[in-house]
């Protein structure tokens, strides 16, 4: 393998695919900017580390294109006080992105190769403020809940409410609705314990299997 500058790679990813596509939180960027992404993935991709589309990892997943990834966390508009659900582990990339930011993240994933391999790559690189465990992520974490923001990196055919149940009174949620693969990047905010939705933009997203999200029964439809 040809030798790489990861650092120019990154600094080039976030002034050619962010900046330049609207996102301007000066937190967020300064995120992006310190976050390996090529720690997220095999080697086999090494050279597409910071390529604007998604790649290949364990458990016929994917690690999203970093704008997406961007535009979820911007629209959550994480504190450094907050406490933070995250749904669909994936590669740990997105969580380390979410670690820089709040104060605590949590996150459930579905597949326990995904888990134990985020879990170690994010342990890793130093990060001590996150948790993740094994399980429904549909159903969310109650044993931390309330959270201040939600964000589920899997499509679901509807909102499911025991994450709404989760989210702090002026939280926020972001998640893709939709079909089984082609969905609308979509924003919930709770204030008053009155929802308020938005829409973002089109998506597509792996699916979010469980309790609330797809089964069986839902993709036979």
């Amino acid at each position: 393998m040809k030798n790489l500058d990861f650092d120019e790679m990154r600094q080039a990813m976030v002034r050619d695919q962010l900046i330049t596509r609207g996102i301007s939180d000066s937190r967020v960027l300064s995120a992006f900017s310190k976050v390996p992404r090529h720690k997220f993935i095999s080697d086999e991709y090494f050279e597409a580390s910071y390529s604007d589309y998604p790649l290949p990892i364990a458990a016929n997943q994917t690690i999203s294109q970093p704008y997406m990834v961007a535009l979820m966390t911007e629209r959550l508009g994480v504190k450094e006080g907050d406490r933070i659900l995250e749904v669909g582990t994936g590669s740990g990339y997105q969580m380390a992105i979410l670690a820089e930011l709040a104060r605590e993240v949590y996150s459930v994933e579905r597949a326990e190769e995904l888990a134990h391999n985020s879990r170690i790559t994010l342990e890793g690189l130093g990060y001590k403020n996150f948790k993740i465990k094994t399980g429904d992520g549909s159903l969310g974490w109650i044993e931390h809940a309330p959270y201040d923001g939600i964000i589920v990196t899997a499509g679901a055919p509807g909102v499911p409410e025991s994450l709404l149940g989760q989210l702090k009174d002026g939280g926020r949620l972001i998640i893709p609705i939709g079909s089984y693969f082609k969905q609308v990047l979509t924003m919930v905010e709770k204030k008053n314990n009155l929802l308020t939705t938005t829409e973002v933009c089109g998506c597509v997203f792996v699916p979010l299997l469980g309790k609330e999200g797809w089964t069986n029964d839902k993709m036979d439809m």
